[in-house]
C-alpha cells in the first residue's frame, strides 16, 4: 500500500487551473449571487419555520390536550393518527415544493454564475 495521491482527473499528473479564492469572493460579492442567496432564502426560511410551528403544534397537542388527540374520528382513527401522518404528508409536500423551485428558480441562476466562473469571466 503506497502513500502517493493518484493524480486528478482529466490530466497528466496537473491539476485544473480553476477559480481562484479572490474570484469566489467577487462572486459571492455579485448582485446575482445575492439574488440568488435571497431566493434560496425568501423559500426556506418561511417553509422551516412553518413546519417547525406546525411540528411543535402537534407535540404540544400530544402532551397537553390528549382528550382532544384521543378523540375518535371513525373507527379506531383519532385527530393523534390524522396530524401524525398529516406531519409525513407535510414532510413530502414541503420537498417536493422545493424541488419545484429549486428547478425554476434556483438552478438556472446558479448554472449561470457557474458556466461564468468555469469560463474565466
Amino acid at each position: 500500500m503506497t502513500n502517493e495521491a493518484a493524480p486528478p482527473p482529466g490530466g497528466a499528473g496537473t491539476p485544473s487551473a480553476g477559480p481562484t479564492a479572490e474570484e469566489f469572493g467577487r462572486v459571492q460579492q455579485s448582485a446575482e449571487f445575492a439574488e440568488l442567496r435571497s431566493s434560496y432564502r425568501s423559500f426556506a426560511f418561511p417553509l422551516t419555520v412553518a413546519f417547525i410551528a406546525w411540528y411543535l403544534l402537534y407535540v404540544l397537542l400530544s402532551n397537553y390536550a390528549g382528550d382532544f388527540m384521543g378523540t375518535k374520528l371513525f373507527g379506531n382513527i383519532n385527530v393523534a393518527l390524522v396530524l401524525g401522518l398529516a406531519q409525513f404528508a407535510t414532510t413530502f409536500l414541503i420537498a417536493w415544493l422545493y424541488s419545484r423551485h429549486a428547478a425554476a428558480k434556483l438552478d438556472p441562476k446558479a448554472a449561470a454564475i457557474k458556466a461564468r466562473m468555469e469560463a474565466g469571466s
